[in-house]
């Protein structure tokens, strides 16, 4: 069940940049499962990928390739190409090169991606038989398309789209998702693509993707798996006719910083809200750290504790588990008469013990709410930090139990 996820918004094409979609019947015949994009001409791409050694043929690839000249990128959902070593890297380039051929291109500026089983062979044959078809397919209306295209547990499509006005000339930003267990990304998210129709120099656009990324990928977790497969591209077509985006200032920057901040934080917490099996969105805050790290370190302890997610699933208001991921995440020196800990509003623990104001009837009230925030005041300094996460089922046990079957 996605919790307070609901029916995509309106997502608005950016021009310069088309969406296809095909059928390769990867893992069942009909199934929607091939993705391309194609970038205009002159278009700047950057993108951050996962930082698991066993990182997916795919992955690799993209890597070798990113700051080439970028046209498609080409995705399959169903089969992860990972863990296939020398073969599976081989058998990314045949697709790309497939694609090349067909759309009259360099080998090089195709990117692959892929998403689903793990230590499989690619079915190399099945993508290159629907590529003409998602090349047919191309428009700068397919985001919804594009967004089901890639889901594979999800359970809903993920996207977002902002606009904003400078000197009377609209510009766009526009993403998608997808993602909804083996979440912790550590970069980005299973995979992401959001493009704009500004025009912004590759070393802007490279900070940007990365700064956005760590603000809303990187605070996401739902099991505290790192995929093998992560990758979220930005993509800047430059169609918009403004001047071009060279530095990380004035007012056109700040504006389109904004926007895509706004698509990474909806479509990065669109994973979380359809966590496989999740039946709760929680957000984790920790406030009065000494360093921004000891705050990370005590949301992280919190939000992958089975014990508190079990506690989630059964709205159960067990504080005592709260402190002791924090008392166990490592935080040095720490002085556990200063922490406080709340329930939403509700103070649960004050000065490192049950606060004299609590009750069981005001915890279980909050824990019987979709959306909970776990809030910690450690006492130490002035750093803060804020991810979010889902809490445990039997859902997600029986999701990835029979994921292969």
């Amino acid at each position: 069940m996605a919790v307070g996820l609901g029916p995509l918004p309106t997502l608005h094409p950016v021009p310069g940049f088309q969406l296809g979609i095909a059928s390769a019947g990867i893992k069942r015949p009909g199934r929607k499962d091939v993705v391309i994009m194609r970038l205009a001409e002159g278009a700047q791409i950057a993108g951050v990928t996962t930082t698991n050694a066993f990182c997916a043929a795919p992955v690799l690839l993209t890597r070798e390739r990113l700051q080439g000249d970028v046209r498609y990128l080409l995705t399959n959902t169903g089969n992860a190409n990972a863990g296939t070593g020398a073969e599976g890297l081989a058998n990314a380039r045949r697709t790309c090169a497939a694609l090349a051929a067909l759309s009259g291109v360099d080998e090089c500026a195709v990117l692959p991606f892929s998403t689903g089983v793990i230590g499989e062979p690619l079915p190399v044959a099945k993508i290159e038989s629907a590529l003409q078809a998602a090349l047919d397919d191309l428009n700068e209306d397919h985001w919804a398309e594009a967004a089901t295209g890639i889901m594979t547990t999800d359970t809903l499509p993920k996207g977002a789209s902002r606009q904003f006005q400078h000197d009377g000339v609209t510009v766009t930003v526009t993403g998608i998702s997808k993602g909804a267990g083996m979440i912790r990304p550590n970069m980005a998210t299973m995979l992401g693509y959001i493009a704009t129709d500004a025009k912004v120099s590759r070393d802007v656009l490279q900070a940007l993707v990365r700064d956005a990324a760590n603000k809303s990928f990187n605070r996401i977790t739902i099991d505290g798996d790192t995929s093998t497969n992560d990758c979220c591209m930005l993509i800047a077509t430059g169609q918009a006719p403004l001047a071009e985006i060279t530095s990380a200032s004035g007012e056109l920057f700040g504006k389109l910083r904004e926007a895509v901040f706004a698509v990474f934080m909806d479509i990065a917490q669109a994973i979380v809200r359809d966590g496989e099996g999740a039946t709760k969105f929680v957000t984790v805050q920790v406030n009065g750290g000494a360093t921004h790290q000891e705050c990370l370190d005590v949301a992280y302890a919190v939000a992958h504790s089975p014990l508190i997610k079990t506690a989630l699933f059964a709205s159960d208001p067990n504080w005592g588990r709260i402190l002791a991921a924090v008392g166990y995440a490592g935080v040095p020196d720490l002085d556990v008469s200063k922490i406080d800990v709340f329930l939403g509003e509700v103070c649960i623990a004050s000065q490192g013990c049950r606060a004299s104001s609590y009750s069981e009837e005001q915890g279980a009230a909050v824990m019987a709410r979709e959306e909970i925030t776990i809030r910690i005041e450690l006492g130490r300094g002035t750093c803060s930090e804020t991810i979010w996460t889902t809490d445990l089922s039997h859902e997600y046990v029986k999701i990835n139990a029979e994921y292969r079957t």
